[in-house]
Formats: structure tokens, C-alpha cells, sequence
């Protein structure tokens, strides 16, 4: 079948000829991502990949090329094409005083002609003008301020997409899986921003060549480094620091690029009798070669850690490493590759010297990949390409510290998995109004053997007691030890996806998209915000894996000359074997994690707006959500009642209305001043609906699952940016950032419990808040 459609649309009876090449930085040669390249006569056009390269195909004939990237100057230039011809270009990054030429770039805004949608693209520059908590820039936290994009409140890890988990969601760092994306339990996250170079938030709509979650994928690539000179940029904070230096390795050809950050609040205790500390820091590395014309070589890397320490008696350390080596090479003209090995390593341990054990616990992935980007024509753009991944689970294990610590060495029993998928996407203009992107992914996991594999009277691992209407974890009847090449399980997966465009008129248009995805992996958790002593588990005998049908259909349109833009999106999502946990089970230590689950299903429904102003001295968004997001976890039989009775109940990551307004104006070429306000409805909660006397105890009875809420959120933050005159001749830039978070001293709920008052033995709600007003001030410097 691709033969065909490959032989159709290079049989077009017209003499074509290539353009290719890649597009850089003229200051640094960092590779630039998404650059719109514009062929007006021709009504076509074409975006840079991932690594900075494009192609098209075109008629015998001459060109006016428009070349276009947010942050940098324009290019027309114009191009007589006889022959096939390799063009690279190098872009020149805007003065501050050329504020067109930052604005009137697409590259941020709607791309009302492709079909691409439920997709959010934000540059490091417009994340460096929201206002920050503890005076740094975040990559999450400026994600937040989307439509469809939640969290479980302050102070919890990771975000919510469409009323999904935070396991749901695929984090890609440079093509690597990160498996916790937070610092010091989510007030930071793990990307530099000074590191990161691009990154994407696919919502829906997800292409074929990314699989293994339902709810969203975050794809960020750091930047390659300068292969011209010698540059270090950082920032100072009150809490954290930062430092990253670059240069060419060969001038030119080969760059380096390093990057560290370090809280250091810890420092301060120590000042005091307070013996407690809370700390985090990461390293970015990247190297970059360039070995020909054709192909290029990258090394990356991230490594990071949190230490939480209580009195030298409980110490909490976790983080990931990632390292992936990729092999960029231009086959032809028209097909550019990208051959990666990858590695992925979660880490957990835990400290208790009080008992005296150690806890050790994590997840690691070794993942081969290989893509091609095929340019069939102006039209027509394939993406194919095969991944591989082998996974090794560590559920826990214990070591004694120390030969008097009293505790026998234990170990949970170690899983292991292989999960592999190949895909083919088309991106296809079908007309001068008309364009789908289309694709499918098959996908199978096989869930292989391990020293233990425990086995339950008529394969159930959850027992129901009707009687006692309760579910209980079964009997063990024996367990077998299985050879890792053997399979235990195998599943697969067929995962279509489909979006399409059609154009109104030139500033508007609808799109509508499908997407199936298939996860195997599951995160057990028993909080609605994961904390990192959460255990992955496989998909296997007794869990499924979670599979997704996701609808989407949306308006887009520019107004007053792109002044303005509007995004309008419906989507509703489905998705099947989504677990769910009995009454009182126990998470911790499990080694039989299928004893305390059953499978139900989810399902998410909503609309989203976001209008941008884009232009001029005051720019910034409207972002609002109304959604609801629910889940049902039936019996398995019509004697079993289920979870909740089997009845659809709101999901811990349910928000009802969700509403961010973001701004900043520009006062003049030193003073920069930035804004948001955040409106969340409460997440849903179980509150006690009644108690009882049980010999002097009071007992609390509970009601239907998640059937209350906590108070809305709400908080307005303020920034502002001054840069004082650069001293241009020694190339050195600065800024100072003065921050309030929550300026109006919100106190918001984490939590709220339930207790009696000891003075008038009446029960009493007791609100939990993390952060009131927070003021911080940030140093940057560069040069």
C-alpha cells in the first residue's frame, strides 16, 4: 500500500525538482524547530523538523520564499529551481526594537491550514514572561495556564489533560521518557528552562509516531549548544540557582552544552536548631557533531535528584537519568532518519534510620527507535518508522543498614516487559482548502516471566464477599517461577488515527480528529496528585491494558490582521480498563498489586476556548475549560456491586470550570510587566456524611465516592522584568525579576479533614493551606 501511494503522488506529470536543507541560528547554529518556510505562488509550504531539516518538492520554476520563526528577522529571498538544490539558511534573532517581527510570526499562534489540533506550542521567550513562584521559570506551571491542562492544586507533581491522569501522560526530554517531572513535590519542575530549546503539548489529535499513553504527550528537546563561541547564561534566586555553559567543540562542525541547577533553602536551616531539609538538583548535558553534509551525531543527557531529610532519621531521595545517542541521516533529498538508543531510569529510595532499612524502588527502559521523515511532494509528507522498548519494574526492596539493624533482606518481586510498535503518518493536502493528516500505529506488549507468578482459584485475584458486600484480596493457591523468555501475556493493539482541515476562508477554519491509543502501563497510586513512592506495574494477566477513543472538532480564526486568535474545541474521550481500587486497599509494599484492583472505564467531556491577543504593547491569553470527568468501575458480575455501586463518579481530576487569564505589557526597552489569575472549581472529595459511637470511639461513614468538593482555587500572581541598558561592546546581558505569587494571600485548599475540637467536643473541618503570598526576585544574566 505505501508503494502505491508513493508511486501515485510522484507520478504527477510534472517535471519536480527538490529543495532541501536546514535551518539555523546565524549567531549560535542551533538547529531551529518548526521554521515556516513559504512558497506563495506555489500556495504551499513546509515546516522544519525536529532537527531543524526540511524538503520539498516543487515544479521547474522561480520562487519567492518567505522564511518565518517567532523571536528572529523575516528572510525573502528568491529561488530558480531547475535543478534539485540543497539551501540552508541562517536566521538572525530580532532586536528588541523590531517588535513586528516577533509578533507577526505564526509559529506560536493558529496554523489555521494544517490539520494539527488539541495542540499547544509555547517558546522558553514566552514562558520567561509569565510570572513564576520562587522566581523561576517553569515549563509546567506555564502549562497550566492552557485550556484543558489542570493540576491536583499546589504542591502536587505533574498535570491533568482533559480530565486524565498523571500517569496517562507521555513526557519526552530529547525522545527519553521521564517518569516524574517534578522537584520538591511539584513547586519545580525537572526542565531547565535555560536548556530547553522547544516544546510541544499534544492534547489530542496525536500523531501515529507516539504511542503508550491515553491523555497527552510532552515533547521537549534541549538545544544543541553553540558551535560558534563561548556562552554561559544562569540565573540567582533567593531558593535556587542556576548555571549553564556552551561552545563549539569544533568550530562550526561539533558544540557542547551543559547546564546545572541547585535549590539551596536547606543552607539556611542549618542556620537554626531546625535539623530538616528539602533540596533538588539536575544536570543537562548535549553534545553535538556534525560529520558531513549527511549525517550528524547527538549525545544527551539528564540527570537529577531530590533529598528530603528529617532529623538524619527519615531520608527520601529520587529522581531520573536519561541518556540518548541519535544518529541523524540524509538518505536522499527527500528522506531524512533519525536512528535512537535510549535510556530511561527512575529512581526511589528511602532511608529510615530510626528502623534501621534502606528502600530501594524504581523503573528503567531501554528503547531503540527508528524514524523517517519521507518529503513525497509539496502535498504529500510520509512519517514512518519502528520502536522497541524493554522494561525492567522494581516494585521495592529492603536492605538492612547496618548488621544490628534487626531487618532481613526482602525483595519484591522484579517484572519485566518488552513493548513494541511501528507506525506510518501522512500528512496530505488534499486541496487548496482541504488537508488530513492520517495515520496508524500497531502496537504489542508482551508481559514476560519473572521468579514469581502467583496463581488464584478461577483466575481471580479480588474475592467478594456478599455477605459482607465487600471486596478482599484472594488466596494465593500457588506460585510459579516463569523464565524471563518465556511470555506470560501478550496483547496487541491497532491505533488509527485521523485529523482533518478544511478552510473557510483564508483566516479560518474547522478541524475535526480521531485517535485510538493503547498504555500498558499503570500507575498505582492511591492520591489524586502521584507522590514518588508510587509503584509502575506492567500490564499481565489479571490488569489490561487502558485503551483510548478520543473525538475532537474545533473552530480556529485569526482576526484584524492576526491581532487576535481563537480556538474553539470539543472533544470527548472513552477509555476502556481503566483500574480502580477496592475499599482499604494497601498500596504500600504490595507484591500482588492485582489483589487490589479492578477494571472499569473512564470517560472525559468538554470545551475549551482560548483567545490571544498577539500584538502590541499588551499581549497575552484567555484560556477557559468547562468539562466533567468521570469514571465507573462495574461488578463483574450482576452479584457484585462494583466501586460506588457501579454508577459513574466524578474522577479525582475532575474541574468543572477552569479559567486562566494571562498578560504582559511592555512599558518601554527596560521595564516588562506580566500577570495571571487562576480560577479552578474544587477537586472532588468524600466527606463524612454521618458518624456512630463505637465503644468511645466516633466512627466516621462515608458516602458516595468523590460525591463533595474542596472550595474553588483561585490566585492572582504579578512580575515584573527590568533589563537594564546591555553592555554591548563586552556582550553581556542582564535582567532582574521581582515576583508575587497569590498577591491577595489566597489560602487555598490542599486538603480538609475532619476532627473532633478537644475544647468543645464538637466534630469540625479543618482546612489545609500550602502557600499564601510568596514574593521572590530573580538575577539573569548572559554572555
Amino acid at each position: 500500500m505505501l508503494t502505491i501511494l508513493v508511486f501515485h503522488f510522484q507520478s504527477t506529470g510534472q517535471e519536480l525538482y527538490t529543495l532541501n536543507g536546514t535551518i539555523t541560528d546565524a549567531s549560535s547554529n542551533e538547529t531551529l524547530i518548526g521554521v515556516n518556510l513559504i512558497f506563495p505562488e506555489a500556495n504551499t509550504g513546509v515546516v522544519t523538523n525536529e532537527y531543524g531539516y526540511y524538503s520539498i518538492k516543487l515544479p521547474k520554476g522561480e520562487y519567492q520564499i518567505e522564511i518565518t520563526y517567532i523571536g528572529y528577522q523575516s528572510i525573502q529571498q528568491t529561488i530558480i529551481l531547475n535543478e534539485d538544490k540543497k539551501q540552508n539558511f541562517q536566521l538572525q534573532e530580532a532586536s528588541e526594537n523590531l517588535e513586528e517581527v516577533l509578533i507577526t510570526s505564526d509559529i506560536e499562534g493558529l496554523n489555521i491550514r494544517k490539520p494539527e489540533m488539541s495542540v499547544n506550542k509555547l517558546s522558553i521567550n514566552t514562558i520567561q514572561n509569565l510570572p513564576v513562584v520562587f522566581g523561576e521559570v517553569d515549563v509546567v506551571r506555564s502549562l497550566l495556564l492552557l485550556p484543558g491542562v489542570s493540576n491536583a492544586g499546589e504542591g502536587s507533581s505533574g498535570f491533568n489533560v482533559r480530565g486524565g491522569a498523571v500517569d496517562q501522560n507521555l513526557i519526552l526530554l530529547d525522545e527519553a521518557t521521564i517518569y516524574n517531572s517534578s522537584h520538591l513535590f511539584g513547586l519545580f519542575s525537572v526542565f531547565n528552562p535555560d536548556a530547553i530549546k522547544d516544546l510541544k503539548l499534544y492534547k489530542g489529535g496525536i500523531p501515529a509516531e507516539y504511542g503508550g499513553r491515553v491523555s497527552s504527550v510532552l515533547d521537549i528537546y534541549q538545544r544543541d549548544g553553540n558551535s560558534k563561541e563561548f556562552k554561559m547564561q544562569g540565573g540567582i534566586g533567593a531558593i535556587s540557582s542556576r548555571l549553564l555553559a556552551e561552545g563549539p567543540i569544533v568550530k562550526d562542525k561539533g558544540s557542547y552544552l551543559i547546564g546545572a541547577r541547585s535549590s539551596y533553602a536547606h543552607l539556611f536551616l542549618k542556620l537554626t536548631d531546625n535539623e530538616n531539609a528539602a533540596y533538588f538538583y539536575d544536570i543537562n548535558t548535549k553534545l553535538s557533531y556534525k560529520l558531513d553534509e549527511s549525517n550528524k551525531l547527538l549525545l544527551s543527557g539528564y540527570f537529577g535528584r531530590d533529598v528530603f531529610n528529617i532529623s538524619q532519621n527519615f531520608e527520601n531521595t529520587y529522581g531520573n537519568t536519561v541518556l540518548n545517542l541519535r544518529w541523524n541521516h540524509i538518505f536522499s533529498d527527500n528522506i531524512f532518519t533519525n536512528l535512537s538508543a535510549i535510556y530511561s531510569d527512575y529512581y526511589y529510595g528511602l532511608s529510615l534510620n530510626f528502623v534501621g532499612f534502606n528502600w530501594n524502588s524504581g523503573i528503567r527502559n531501554f528503547n531503540l527507535k527508528y524514524d523517517f521523515n519521507h518529503y513525497i511532494n509539496e502535498n504529500f509528507q510520509l512519517k514512518y518508522g519502528i520502536q522497541n522498548t524493554y522494561y525492567e519494574f522494581n516494585p521495592g526492596e529492603i536492605e538492612p543498614i547496618d548488621e544490628d539493624s534487626g531487618i532481613n533482606y526482602f525483595e519484591l518481586t522484579k517484572k519485566y516487559a518488552l513493548e513494541n510498535a511501528i507506525y506510518v503518518s501522512a500528512e496530505h493536502r488534499l486541496s487548496d482548502k482541504f488537508s488530513a493528516e492520517y495515520g496508524l500505529r500497531l502496537s504489542n506488549f508482551f508481559r514476560l516471566g519473572q521468579d514469581e507468578v502467583n496463581v488464584y482459584e478461577n483466575d481471580h485475584p479480588v474475592a467478594y464477599d456478599p455477605e459482607r458486600d465487600i471486596y478482599s484480596e484472594a488466596e494465593i493457591v500457588e506460585t510459579n517461577a516463569v523464565s524471563r523468555n518465556k511470555v506470560l501475556k501478550a496483547y496487541n493493539n491497532f491505533e488509527p488515527r485521523i485529523a482533518v482541515s478544511y478552510l473557510l476562508k483564508d483566516d479560518q477554519s474547522i478541524k475535526a480528529s480521531y485517535n485510538r491509543m493503547a498504555q500498558y502501563l499503570h500507575l498505582i497510586s492511591n492520591t489524586s496528585s502521584p507522590t514518588p513512592l508510587d509503584v509502575w506495574a506492567p500490564s499481565g494477566q489479571f490488569i489490561k491494558p487502558q485503551v483510548l477513543d478520543q473525538y475532537a472538532v474545533g473552530y480556529f480564526r485569526n482576526f484584524t490582521d492576526k491581532v487576535y486568535s481563537l480556538e474553539v474545541e470539543s472533544f470527548y474521550k472513552q477509555i476502556d480498563n481503566r483500574i480502580d481500587y477496592i475499599d482499604g486497599a494497601n498500596l504500600i509494599a504490595n507484591n500482588a498489586i492485582e489483589r487490589i484492583v479492578l477494571s472499569g472505564e473512564s470517560r472525559a467531556y468538554g470545551l475549551e476556548v482560548l483567545l490571544r491577543k498577539n500584538k502590541g504593547k499588551l499581549t497575552g491569553w484567555l484560556a477557559y475549560t468547562l468539562s466533567r470527568a468521570e469514571q465507573r468501575t462495574p461488578g463483574r458480575t450482576l452479584l457484585e456491586p462494583g466501586i460506588n455501586n457501579g454508577e459513574w463518579y466524578h474522577s479525582n481530576y475532575d474541574k468543572t470550570h477552569d479559567l486562566s487569564i494571562t498578560g504582559s505589557y511592555k512599558l518601554n526597552e527596560k521595564w516588562q510587566f506580566n500577570a495571571n489569575f487562576i480560577f479552578q472549581t474544587g477537586l472532588a472529595t468524600t466527606f463524612p456524611n454521618a458518624h456512630y459511637e463505637y465503644q468511645g470511639i466516633t466512627v466516621p461513614v462515608y458516602g458516595e465516592r468523590n460525591a463533595d468538593r474542596l472550595p474553588e482555587y483561585h490566585r492572582l500572581d504579578i512580575s515584573a522584568t527590568l533589563k537594564p541598558k546591555s553592555s554591548k561592546d563586552r556582550g553581556f546581558e542582564s535582567s532582574w525579576n521581582f515576583g508575587i505569587y497569590n498577591i491577595y494571600n489566597r489560602q487555598n485548599a490542599y486538603s480538609i479533614s475532619f476532627r473532633e475540637n478537644s475544647d468543645t467536643n464538637q466534630n469540625e473541618a479543618v482546612r489545609l493551606s500550602l502557600f499564601g503570598i510568596i514574593p521572590s526576585v530573580t538575577y539573569n544574566f548572559k554572555f
